[in-house]
């Protein structure tokens, strides 16, 4: 590409993200960094890179998206550093183990702090510098969790439903000014997010649901191994997404992502259901009625 573009991207300094802002700075565009820990994000991306430290295409921005003072700072040091993005992509987000029953009320608002109310923050400090410009594109990345809820991530699976829901809504309202919106749904890819190190876990293995627990571990994690797919196959298929001038797109990015979109599309819902049911081998419909645990 000839022009320079330039693109937020939120959550860079691990991950998808940190994949995607490398492969896009190597593109030629303008990177504005969006992470918690700037400081070491950005050595970490300037070493990936070879930017230098006075680069003008890799741009650190200092944001928590649970806190509003520090989006309302990083709009702020967004626009000033390059005026209205071309793009800006909603990547930053955190993952959680657990059935309903045993995931506390503070992990669920801050799911949603997250993956919905400080993506939608930011956007609305944004909107009104790309409406003015006329062009741009927002890119939401949701997972197969925002497709199907998932058993034993239902905070992540609600929280990616609803960012799902509310691009849809938000692509009829800006499509009028020339901005597009993406959701990308992604695959499994070997990332940080994917292990118990990148993973509130509030599984009781020996509580009620420990029948669960036991065989969804299993499998999950084979699953795993088998399907996670590099971070830089995400970050190519972001940067065909970007080259979109469509009004609204959903797509897939990873084979197992558009396979359940396709499973999504063509079953219905009781038959996701237990295809789901048989895979994560969880015990039939009745099976543990009655049980205590103790």
């Amino acid at each position: 590409m000839t022009d320079r573009r330039s693109v937020v991207i939120t959550g860079t300094s691990r991950g998808l993200g940190f994949a995607a802002a490398c492969h896009l700075y190597r593109r030629g565009w303008h990177v504005l960094a969006a992470m918690r820990s700037v400081d070491t994000g950005l050595e970490a991306l300037r070493a990936a890179t070879g930017a230098g430290d006075d680069d003008p295409r890799l741009t650190g921005v200092a944001l928590d998206l649970t806190d509003t003072a520090s989006i309302e700072a990083a709009a702020k040091s967004i626009e000033a550093a390059s005026g209205a993005p071309y793009a800006l992509v909603h990547n930053a987000g955190i993952s959680a183990a657990g059935m309903v029953e045993e995931t506390p009320d503070s992990l669920w608002e801050r799911m949603f702090a997250t993956t919905v109310f400080g993506p939608v923050a930011l956007t609305k400090a944004l909107l009104p510098g790309m409406r003015e410009a006329g062009r741009g594109r927002i890119v939401l990345v949701s997972s197969q969790g925002g497709v199907r809820g998932m058993p034993s991530t239902a905070p992540y699976s609600a929280a990616k439903g609803a960012l799902e829901r509310w691009g849809e809504a938000m692509a009829g309202e800006v499509a009028p000014f020339g901005i597009g919106v993406t959701v990308l749904v992604t695959g499994t890819y070997d990332t940080e997010i994917i292990t118990d190190a990148g993973t509130t876990d509030c599984r009781d293995l020996a509580g009620v649901y420990a029948p669960h627990h036991a065989t969804m571990d299993k499998r999950g994690r084979a699953a795993m191994r088998m399907a996670a797919r590099s971070p830089e196959k995400f970050a190519a298929g972001l940067a065909k997404a970007l080259d979109s001038t469509k009004p609204f797109v959903k797509q897939p990015v990873g084979p197992d992502a558009r396979m359940l979109m396709i499973a999504n599309r063509l079953l219905p819902s009781a038959g996701l259901h237990q295809m789901t049911r048989l895979m994560m081998g969880i015990p039939r419909f009745g099976a543990l009625g009655g049980r205590r645990n103790g």
